[in-house]
C-alpha cells in the first residue's frame, strides 16, 4: 500500500520545544536493521529523552526507543541501540562544530517517512532556564486567550 503524499509524521519530540531553544535544523536519514521500520510504522517509538551526538565524524542517535516488533522473530532488534545517522561530511563538520560551543545540544525533534525513507530532524538546542520556559507557557496561554476572541 503506497501512500499519496511522500511525508509520512510518525513521532515528535514535543518536550523538545518545551525544554530547548532550537537554533538549526538538519535532516538526516538513520540507518535502521529488520523490524525497526515496521515498529516506526506503528507508531511504536519513544524519542523524548534522546539526544545525538558526533563520535568519530559520524553522528548516532542516543537512547531512542524503538520496540520491537510484535510479530517479529528471534531476529527482532534491540530496542535501545545506537542508531547511525546518515548526514554530507560538510553537514557533520558543522554540527561537530556547533556542539562543542558550551550549552549547545543535539536533539532530535521527530522521525518520519519521506519517500518511503526514515528520516529524523535534529535541531541545534540550547537549554531553557526554568523562567524561560514559565515565559514561553505564558506567551502560548496569551495567544490562545487572543485566537479564542477573535472566533467570538
Amino acid at each position: 500500500m503506497k501512500q499519496q503524499n511522500g511525508n509520512n509524521m510518525v513521532i515528535q519530540n514535543k518536550k523538545a520545544y518545551h525544554e530547548y531553544f532550537i537554533l538549526q535544523t538538519w535532516e538526516a536519514g538513520i540507518v535502521l536493521v529488520g523490524t525497526e521500520v515496521k515498529s516506526l510504522r506503528a507508531k511504536k517509538c519513544n524519542i523524548n529523552d534522546s539526544y545525538a551526538i558526533v563520535r568519530n565524524g559520524e553522528v548516532f542517535l542516543i537512547n531512542s526507543h524503538i520496540e520491537e516488533y510484535d510479530h517479529g522473530n528471534r531476529f527482532n532488534h534491540d530496542p535501545k541501540r545506537d542508531r547511525k545517522l546518515l548526514l554530507n561530511k560538510s553537514e557533520i563538520r558543522k554540527i561537530a562544530a556547533k556542539v562543542k560551543e558550551k550549552g549547545l545540544t543535539l536533539v532530535p525533534l521527530k522521525i518520519y517517512f519521506k519517500n518511503g525513507k526514515a528520516k529524523v530532524e535534529l535541531g541545534l538546542a540550547k537549554g531553557k532556564h526554568v523562567y524561560d520556559k514559565r515565559e514561553t507557557i505564558a506567551n502560548k496561554d496569551f495567544m490562545r486567550e487572543q485566537s479564542r476572541k477573535i472566533k467570538l
